[in-house]
C-alpha cells in the first residue's frame, strides 16, 4: 500500500487552495503564514511536483495543482459530512399548541425565544386535536381550559382569559376609549366557537342589537377578519398584544373576565425532561401572567382552538 500524504500537509494544502493565500490559509487554521507554507513545501516534496506557482499576489494552482486540489477538497468536504453527521442534533423540543395560539402568540414571539435560545430546536404541532403525549412524541403541550388536570400532568397557567372586544380603527371611532355600550351592541359581531358574544354583553345588561354577524371556527380567523373591517371580535387580551401595539386593532368594548377557561401548559410529571425542556418551560413562564408552577387534580375536558 503507498505511503499516505502528511495529512498536515494536505490541511495546509487545502485551505491554502481554497484561498490561494498562505496567509488567508494561516489565518482559517489558526496558525502561521510560515507553519502553511513549510507544510504545502513538505507535501511537495513527499509528491515530487509542484502545486503551486508563487507569484507576488499569492498563489497560483500549478495544472497538476489544481487537478489533486479539486479531489483533496472533495475528500475533506466529505470528511467534514461525515463528522457532521456523528455529532448529536441541537436539543429538540415537541410542544403541542392549538393553531389559535400558534398563529397569535406564539410565533409571533419566535425571535425572542430563538434570541434566548438559539440552540434549542423548538418544533410546533398546531393542531385543534387533543395530542397524546406518548403517541406522538410530544415533550409539552399548551391548552384552553379549567383545572382539575390529570393527576398525571404538571401544569402551569400562563394567561388568564381576559377578553377584549377589538376592531379595525375604521370601525372603532377616535380610538380614544371604548365605544359606548349602545352602540357596541349594534355592531357586527364576529363569533368564534367559543360564542361568548351573548355572556359579554349579557354581563353590560345588554343584547346583540346588529343586524348582521359572522361566524368563524376559530379566534385566529375572527383576530383576522377584524382587522380587515369585518365586525368587532372578543378575544383573549394576550392573544392580540401585537395586534393592538401596531394599531391593526382598538379595544371598543370593556375588558370582561369570564372565569375559568384559561390557557395552560402541560407536562407529564413523571418523565425524565432534559435540559432543553426545562428551558422552554421556563421561558414560557417568565412570559405568563403568573409564572410559577401549579399542581392540579384530575382530568377534565380542554379547548384546542
Amino acid at each position: 500500500m503507498s505511503e499516505l500524504p502528511p495529512l498536515n500537509g494536505l490541511r495546509a494544502f487545502d485551505a491554502a487552495g481554497r484561498r490561494l493565500s498562505f496567509r488567508a490559509a494561516a489565518d482559517e487554521l489558526g496558525v502561521t503564514q510560515g507553519a502553511v507554507a513549510q507544510h504545502v513545501r513538505h507535501l511537495e516534496a513527499h509528491l515530487g511536483v509542484t502545486l503551486f506557482d508563487r507569484v507576488p499576489k499569492g498563489l497560483a494552482f500549478t495544472t497538476i495543482g489544481r487537478v489533486y486540489h479539486a479531489r483533496i477538497a472533495a475528500v475533506f468536504a466529505e470528511l467534514r459530512a461525515t463528522t457532521a453527521d456523528l455529532k448529536p442534533e441541537p436539543d429538540k423540543v415537541l410542544i403541542s399548541v392549538t393553531p389559535t395560539f400558534a398563529a397569535k402568540w406564539l410565533i409571533p414571539n419566535l425571535p425572542r425565544f430563538t434570541e434566548a435560545h438559539p440552540n434549542i430546536d423548538l418544533r410546533i404541532m398546531a393542531t385543534e386535536k387533543v395530542s397524546s403525549f406518548h403517541s406522538d412524541g410530544i415533550d409539552l403541550a399548551i391548552r384552553q381550559g379549567s383545572p382539575p388536570f390529570g393527576a398525571a400532568l404538571q401544569v402551569t397557567r400562563l394567561f388568564k382569559q381576559e377578553l377584549v372586544a377589538v376592531a379595525a380603527p375604521q370601525l372603532a371611532g377616535d380610538g380614544q376609549e371604548p365605544l359606548d355600550p349602545d352602540i357596541l351592541s349594534g355592531q357586527p359581531k364576529i363569533h368564534d366557537t367559543h360564542d361568548l358574544w351573548p355572556r359579554y354583553l349579557a354581563s353590560m345588561g345588554l343584547h346583540d342589537a346588529a343586524s348582521r354577524g359572522l361566524r368563524l371556527s376559530q379566534t385566529s380567523l375572527a383576530v383576522d377578519a377584524a382587522i380587515a373591517g369585518q365586525g368587532v371580535a372578543l378575544v383573549s387580551r394576550f392573544l392580540v398584544a401585537h395586534d393592538l401595539e401596531a394599531g391593526r386593532l382598538l379595544e371598543v368594548g370593556e375588558a370582561w373576565t369570564a372565569g375559568g377557561n384559561d390557557f395552560y401548559l402541560l407536562m407529564q410529571r413523571t418523565a425524565k425532561h432534559n435540559g432543553a425542556v426545562l428551558d422552554v418551560v421556563k421561558w414560557f413562564t417568565s412570559h405568563s401572567d403568573e409564572g410559577k408552577w401549579q399542581p392540579l387534580g384530575p382530568e377534565s375536558e380542554h379547548s384546542n382552538d
